[in-house]
């Protein structure tokens, strides 16, 4: 199948993003909009000068410019038009259904109310259900680098708004700061009816996924590339299809693999985990889900039926109901059956 056969396939496979940062699709042109319009002056001088600051070494890195662009959203409208723009370009490349993680103490860190921030995302998300057929769950994430007191007031600031948020995430940066410093916040998460999922082996050991299991008691792994140095481990992911919510080139910008032939997700899907592909920060790193599938595809050669069943796992991996996803499961087979044909 040469390139543009690829592409084409790509583009028609109805998909489920369940690995998605909403600031981190926060394009710099619509940054320096808000930014204007909020009357913030920027630490770069154009679009293009931004654009040249996304170089990273490492996950770090890439925060410290993530947090920078946070700056500028203030007001509702400021989050309904970043997740807007976010719904409306994955429309454009055939996302059924999206699980959207947000990072609310980013913003009342800065004095920004909670009820400011989800609002404003919560009635983009809607507009798209309603719009542009979109279904959604919505995740709020805890960063990693503060206490587990801060992820408390966190989680005590989402109650009145629990009927919006159907999970939470733990994200930010991960060395130094394992899933265990987390536990208590997790459990009382779970007690609110949250669904728990976690970053972790992406840049830390493979302890830290057994941590996230064992003392968090997620059902989904974020990345969880490093699993596949423990053999025990894998044999777990597998008999238990706990899904892991891959992020190719999100790696790959921050140097967790050095080129995309290098990238996991193939060898993954042979020992039988449940692995999916995703955009993590795509305004960041270069490329939404459709050029997160076409760089692994190329990049890992991989056949047909390998794409196919990356797209089948995100909706088996998603918290959509079995209905909901046997109908989009079908689709998929549809699609390729036609496509084959």
């Amino acid at each position: 199948m040469n390139s543009s056969e690829l592409k084409q396939l790509i583009e028609g496979i109805p998909k489920a993003e369940l690995h998605l940062h909403i600031e981190g699709s926060f394009e710099p042109e619509l940054m320096f909009e808000i930014a204007k319009r909020n009357n913030i002056a920027m630490d770069y001088d154009s679009i293009e000068s931004l654009k040249k600051a996304y170089k990273f070494n490492n996950l770090q890195e890439f925060l410290d410019i993530y947090y920078i662009g946070a700056q500028v959203l203030i007001h509702e409208q400021d989050f309904f038009d970043l997740t807007w723009a976010y719904l409306t370009k994955v429309h454009s490349q055939n996302v059924k259904h999206v699980e959207v993680f947000f990072d609310p103490q980013t913003h009342t860190d800065r004095g920004i109310a909670f009820e400011v921030v989800i609002s404003g995302i919560y009635k983009a998300l809607e507009k798209a259900k309603d719009e542009l057929g979109i279904t959604y769950k919505l995740i709020m994430s805890y960063l990693r680098h503060l206490s587990e007191e801060e992820a408390f007031k966190t989680l005590e600031s989402s109650i009145p708004f629990k009927d919006w948020i159907h999970g939470v995430g733990l994200d930010s940066s991960e060395m130094g700061n394992p899933p265990s410093k987390f536990e208590k916040v997790f459990k009382a998460s779970a007690a609110q009816g949250y669904k728990l999922v976690a970053h972790a082996g992406e840049e830390g050991p493979s302890e830290y996924i057994w941590e996230a299991l064992d003392l968090l008691n997620i059902v989904r792994i974020d990345h969880g590339n490093r699993c596949l140095d423990d053999e025990k481990l894998v044999k777990r992911l597998v008999k238990e299809q706990i899904p892991l919510t891959l992020c190719p080139l999100s790696n790959l910008e921050l140097q967790v693999i050095t080129k995309m032939e290098d990238h996991p997700a193939a060898k993954m899907l042979d020992k039988g985990i449940l692995a999916t592909i995703h955009s993590d920060d795509p305004a960041y790193f270069g490329g939404y889900m459709n050029e997160n599938f076409y760089k692994t595809a190329k990049g890992l050669n991989l056949s047909v039926n390998q794409i196919k069943q990356l797209a089948i796992n995100a909706f088996v991996g998603s918290w959509l109901s079995n209905t909901e996803k046997d109908k989009h499961i079908a689709n998929i087979q549809s699609y390729f059956s036609s496509f084959e044909n």
